[in-house]
């Protein structure tokens, strides 16, 4: 099924300025489609997030595997993410890369005890499921911890959320940042 866009072109003076700063190094590291996927996210995300920015990152980087694997068809999600923020953002982003959303009926929450950024994608019979790698998630959790230290919940805790986000962004590959465990075999992959 094709999309609606034929073409992803936005001047450059339409970006705030501190998304234009990562543009073309964005783009020509990890091509126009993760940049289309990370920007629509954060433009219905509403403001521009870790885990939002990491979920379009884990969904593409899934879609690529499977169409590696000749599966073209439609993708389903179960998040393991939860509903309750900061974690749960990674929904947003998962499905907008994938295009499996809650209202077409192909993206579920699942029960976890705990909220984790970890989703199984399911194409044509073939499972996959990617987890935030220990040392990434890690890195997070420390920052965060640094800006409530630093901030609280006050406007520059959320000034500096979002200049994480544009550094995660720009520096962390989608092919290197998630353990993948495909379905049926059992080995996990650091792609």
């Amino acid at each position: 099924m094709k999309g609606v866009l034929e073409n992803f072109q936005i001047p450059l003076d339409n970006y705030a300025d501190d998304v234009r700063d990562i543009v073309g190094n964005c783009i020509s590291r990890y091509g126009l489609r993760e940049w289309k996927a990370a920007v629509m996210t954060n433009e219905i995300h509403g403001h521009l997030g870790i885990y939002s920015t990491l979920g379009a990152k884990m969904g593409l980087r899934a879609r690529e595997l499977f169409e590696e694997a000749g599966c073209t068809g439609e993708i389903s999600v179960e998040s393991f993410a939860g509903s309750v923020p900061p974690v749960s953002c990674l929904n947003d982003g998962l499905q907008i890369s994938t295009g499996a959303t809650m209202g077409h009926g192909l993206f579920h929450l699942a029960e976890a005890p705990q909220a984790s950024a970890r989703a199984r994608f399911i194409c044509e019979g073939r499972t996959l499921e990617l987890t935030l790698k220990p040392e990434f998630e890690a890195q997070i959790r420390e920052d965060i911890r640094r800006g409530v230290q630093s901030y609280g919940h006050t406007p520059a805790y959320w000034s500096y959320v979002r200049s994480l986000a544009l550094q995660y962004w720009s520096s962390w590959d989608r092919t290197v940042i998630f353990t993948t465990l495909s379905g049926g075999s059992g080995e996990r992959s650091g792609a």
